[in-house]
């Protein structure tokens, strides 16, 4: 089998993190391995056993028809690894997250005429943005554009979160994000920022048809001047309940449906 090992306690959690990262989480790791996207070298499993769960033979049979190595580790050292996220027994060495350049995405939004770009204006909570990243997915968004600074990138955490949607997305990491709408606009999307204010209209009454981008705002402090400036609508989601504020992933999750709702999806 190569390079396939068994081996237990082999090295300390700070020795394996290095030169890498780990993606932990069953749904993570073998959606990882099922992209391709990124490079893994090895790989943290459960013993083996003949009666096993059928989602961990799936990864097993994966990881050694790619040559990986295949350590056991016990749940504190695992912790560890992972920081105490929920790794389910799981964790995958990999190169760091695959972003693509903005002009991939303007390339796929001028090939597709209901493109859908999803634009996170310094969202900084990984779960807020593993969430929208599977949602993202889910509705087959074309991509996703995040800001450099000030703004969680796709951590382990967010693609835990994701359930590994993250691994099935293009996400484009950019330094200026006013001229990343722009140049997709120049593409031909419309953008709709998720806001609110005196020019805000209900979200059901915005045309998401065609090329469309979101713009999801931060928790919190909402869309950024210079990123609403870009918008050429502003959409509300109506709270009759009387709470003014909506968790960002579930504004958008919202949004995302209603265009796939006016598309007849």
């Amino acid at each position: 089998m190569g390079n396939y090992q068994n081996t237990r306690h082999h090295k300390g959690p700070r020795e394996l993190v290095t030169g890498g990262e780990w993606i932990y989480g069953r749904n993570p790791v073998e959606e990882a391995l099922a992209a391709a996207r990124r490079t893994a070298s090895e790989i943290v499993l459960p013993p083996a056993f003949p009666d096993e769960d059928d989602q961990i033979a799936r990864i097993r049979a994966e990881a050694q028809s790619r040559r990986l190595m295949i350590r056991t580790m016990d749940r504190d050292q695992l912790d560890r690894l992972t920081r105490f996220g929920h790794h389910q027994g799981v964790a995958l060495k990999t190169t760091g997250y695959p972003y693509v350049g903005i002009e991939d995405i303007v390339r796929d939004v001028e090939g597709d005429e209901n493109a859908l770009v999803i634009v996170l204006d310094h969202l900084e909570d990984p779960q807020n943005v593993g969430a929208i990243l599977r949602t993202a997915a889910a509705v087959g968004a074309t991509g996703v554009v995040i800001p450099e600074d000030r703004a969680c990138g796709i951590t382990p955490a967010a693609v835990r979160v994701s359930a590994g949607g993250a691994e099935h997305i293009k996400v484009a990491h950019v330094v200026n994000l006013p001229r990343a709408i722009e140049e997709l606009k120049e593409a031909g999307l419309w953008f709709t920022g998720l806001d609110w204010g005196e020019d805000a209209k209900n979200y059901t009454d915005i045309d998401f048809k065609g090329r469309v981008g979101l713009v999801v705002g931060a928790e919190g402090n909402g869309i950024s001047r210079l990123v609403r400036e870009k918008c050429d609508f502003i959409a509300v989601l109506p709270m009759p309940g009387g709470f003014e504020s909506l968790n960002a992933a579930t504004a958008a999750s919202v949004a995302m449906y209603e265009i796939l709702r006016q598309r007849g999806l």
